[in-house]
Order: structure tokens, then sequence, then C-alpha cells
């Protein structure tokens, strides 16, 4: 008996009754396997990524979600935009938020000329845990930072109450 009984094939042989390699199995998967690969992934972390997300002048803000018994609130670091160019939209058990940033710097010496441009956009949407009185609804900007505070509505909001224990 040999060393080579005993450890497990892998993979599958070509014509030549040998194993390939890792790399050649992963290449014959093709693109749509590895976009499957992906969509399963993400999507068990409730998130399900686009192209869009990897092209250039797009990126994700980072968002935190956090609830008490009374609202829900979110807050997002946008930085380098001011409060025209941010949109906050809700939509039922969802908040969507989105922005674009352009921007256009200029520099001109005595034998050189440059420009600048920088731009960005985002589309962020983000599920809300509990239903929200969307009427009471606030949202805060201050130094890139975006602050929306929901009130949850009254039958969201739990029914607690204390009961007095009497002993006898």
């Amino acid at each position: 008996m040999t060393i080579r009984c005993l450890v497990p094939r892998t993979g599958r042989t070509g014509r030549t009754g040998r194993t390939r390699s890792p790399v050649k199995r992963i290449q014959d998967l093709g693109l749509d396997s590895y976009d499957r690969l992906f969509d399963d992934f993400f999507r068990g972390f409730g998130i399900v990524p686009t192209l869009a997300a990897f092209e250039p002048g797009t990126f994700t803000p980072s968002v935190n979600l956090s609830e008490t018994d009374k609202e829900v609130k979110v807050v997002a670091e946008l930085p380098g935009l001011d409060e025209k160019e941010v949109n906050v939209e809700l939509d039922e058990d969802t908040l969507v938020l989105q922005g674009e940033k352009k921007g256009e710097e200029e520099k001109k010496e005595d034998t050189w000329h440059r420009v600048e441009h920088s731009y960005g956009s985002f589309r962020r949407v983000v599920p809300l845990p509990a239903e929200v009185d969307a009427a009471k609804a606030k949202a805060a900007f201050k130094n890139g930072v975006l602050t929306v505070t929901l009130p949850k509505r009254p039958e969201a909001q739990p029914n607690k109450k204390t009961i007095n224990i009497t002993t006898g």
C-alpha cells in the first residue's frame, strides 16, 4: 500500500487522469457561478450588492441603526457632503438615503495648470425594524453626519405594565 492510497482524492480528473489544480477548477466555474456565489453569500447578511457599488464615483456611507422603545435612529456618515446634496425618503418600512457630490478644484501657476474633478453618488436603503410615524420623522445634518430620528407608532411600542406582588 502506498501513501497515495491514504490521501483523499479531490477535484475532478481530466483526460490524463491527473487531478486538476484548484486554480483551474475556479477558472472552469465561469462568471455566472461567481455572481451566484457572491449573491448567495451576501444574501445571508440581508444585503444584495450590485455592480454599481463597485463603479468609480460611487461610495457606500457607513450607517448605524439603533432602536429604543420609542424610536428608531439612523446615523449616516457623509463626509464632504452638505445637506443640499442629500435626499432622505421614508417609504413604508424602509429609509432611503441618497445623494451626489460634484466638485472641481482648479489651480493655475506660471508654468502649469491643474484641474481636479471629484464626484460621487450613493443610494442606501435601510430596512426599518418597526413601524414608524412618518409625520413625526426628523433629520439633522451636522459636520458630515446625518441623523434621522423616527418615532415609533404607538402600536409598535411595547405595552409594559408592572404588576405589584402582595404577600398573603
